[in-house]
């Protein structure tokens, strides 16, 4: 089966270990389904992989991916979702400590076909692109549970997304119009603020700039925008953390949380319950997911260099929106 997987693993040069070629595709676990994958988006947690967080070296080789939309093997159209619980979990998927996401323990969906079990998958949007249905998966569904699950955000307040052009940002700015917030969004790159502007943020600044008090935050970012997300909130705001990219926070200030009654939020991915949520959201109001790039991951020497140049896109951090494979 041709795929794309971590062969090896490096934290400083991560896509050295990214390979393309062929591995067993493995057995169907009973109440599992088969997905022929017609398109996977990538994501951070891709690289993470590669540089070894998250994925213990005695699992790989290990296909890479947790994002596809495809078909079953009685034609029907779906997305996967990537949350996998663990036997005889019934409770929320995103509570239980022994859940995975694809790719971490069970092989990913940058493949030619996925396993998943039988719940994890939901019905694509008709006249949506295979490419669109895939980029909700992570970014998306992340976006909406961040919003509206974590901060609980309704009409008409004002919230900050910090970083302004990956895929769960541009996500969020969709879903937070969509929500009827008020979206301020930063960046120090103008380019991808002005891009910001055009997908409807209210506000598009600079990174650190002082701006008027927000309700909520969305950071993913960590290290970089910590400060400046503490200092931006109004006094009972929330954070809704769903990542640290540029590393941890190095203070936690909490002189300014309690003193200001703040609110820090963890929030991971999303139930499958929240991913159909996100996609009928989108759907009634006719939105559809930005995407940066596709690259046609055919099974030769084009497919292997599209993969990595996929990749090389998604490292690089220029994508704005989400960079996808297609088959």
């Amino acid at each position: 089966m041709r795929c794309a997987y971590a062969a090896r693993q490096d934290p400083d040069d991560p896509l050295s270990g990214l390979e393309v070629g062929d591995l067993p595709e493995p057995e169907t676990p009973d109440g599992w389904v088969r997905v022929q994958v017609r398109a996977a988006s990538l994501n951070h947690h891709d690289l993470w992989s590669l540089r070894g967080v998250g994925l213990p070296a005695d699992r790989l080789p290990m296909i890479l991916g947790t994002d596809a939309a495809g078909a079953t093997v009685d034609g029907r159209e779906v997305i996967v979702h990537s949350v996998i619980a663990s036997p005889g979990w019934t409770g929320e998927e995103t509570l239980d400590p022994k859940r995975t996401l694809l790719s971490e323990l069970h092989p990913g969906t940058l493949a030619e076909q996925v396993h998943v079990p039988a719940r994890n998958v939901i019905d694509k949007p008709a006249g949506w692109s295979f490419a669109e249905a895939a980029c909700l998966p992570t970014a998306y569904l992340t976006a909406y549970r961040m919003l509206y699950g974590a901060a609980g955000v309704a009409p008409g307040q004002r919230v900050l997304v910090q970083g302004a052009g990956g895929g769960v940002a541009t996500a969020a700015i969709l879903l937070a119009r969509l929500g009827g917030a008020h979206v301020t969004v930063t960046s120090r790159d103008e380019a991808k603020l002005e891009r910001a502007r055009a997908l409807g943020a209210h506000d598009a600044v600079a990174s650190g700039t002082r701006i008027a008090p927000v309700d909520a935050v969305l950071e993913t970012v960590g290290e970089a925008t910590w400060a400046h997300s503490l200092r931006s909130l109004r006094p009972g705001g929330v954070i809704a953390v769903a990542g640290a990219t540029s590393g941890p926070a190095p203070s936690a200030d909490l002189n300014r949380v309690f003193f200001r009654s703040l609110r820090v939020i963890g929030t991971t991915m999303g139930t499958l319950a929240e991913l159909a949520a996100v996609r009928d959201a989108m759907v009634a109001g006719g939105l559809r997911p930005v995407i940066d790039s596709t690259h046609r991951f055919t099974d030769d020497d084009e497919g292997t260099t599209a993969v990595r140049t996929a990749f090389e896109r998604l490292a690089s951090g220029a994508a704005y929106g989400k960079v996808v494979l297609t088959r």
